[in-house]
């Protein structure tokens, strides 16, 4: 039998909306995701990574959209104000399919820093791992010191304030499109 359409059959999604996680999907969909990169594929954590930072944290995702529509989480990172004008960002991931497009990460961590900087945070800090410090200092942030964390390597960081803009829209975020890695 003849195939209906010539068109290939693997799709990837080339929009993507990073934004404030406000839906019950998407909060569970960045749930698993972290599950998967820091417990399956890094073995950071055994079982599951949440912590009691998630009882306060607000979850950011990237989701890939297909003809405009959400269809699924493919990057997540969560802050959280730990004292006043104090911001954490933490678990940072982007499923492994994705790391290559559109620069989710890097959008993820500026809308982390760019949204808390709207509301009121003088202090943005972070534990990055350190094959990850790299991507960090590209995006104007300070490495303070070495530490190890769950035995691994990271380095305690800080954002530059002053190189990231407040976002006082972050349920709407940022968008981006990619092509697929060749």
């Amino acid at each position: 039998m003849a195939a209906m359409c010539e068109l290939p059959t693997a799709f990837t999604p080339c929009e993507f909306r990073v934004k404030w996680a406000d839906s019950a999907w998407e909060i569970d969909q960045a749930r698993r995701l972290r599950r998967a990169v820091f417990c399956v594929e890094q073995g950071v954590f055994v079982g599951d990574d949440l912590d009691v930072v998630d009882q306060q944290a607000q979850a950011l995702v990237a989701v890939s959209q297909v003809g405009g529509m959400p269809d699924q989480v493919v990057g997540t990172v969560r802050i959280h104000e730990a004292e006043p004008g104090l911001w954490w960002g933490s678990r940072l991931a982007v499923h492994a399919a994705f790391r290559h497009h559109g620069r989710l990460g890097a959008m993820l961590i500026r809308l982390a820093v760019c949204s808390a900087h709207a509301r009121g945070c003088h202090l943005f800090l972070a534990h990055v791992q350190q094959q990850n410090v790299p991507l960090f200092e590209k995006l104007n942030w300070t490495c303070l010191k070495a530490e190890t964390l769950h035995g691994r390597p990271h380095a305690l960081m800080q954002a530059r304030l002053d190189q990231h803009p407040p976002c006082h829209d972050p349920l709407w975020g940022f968008a981006t499109r990619s092509r697929s890695p060749a």
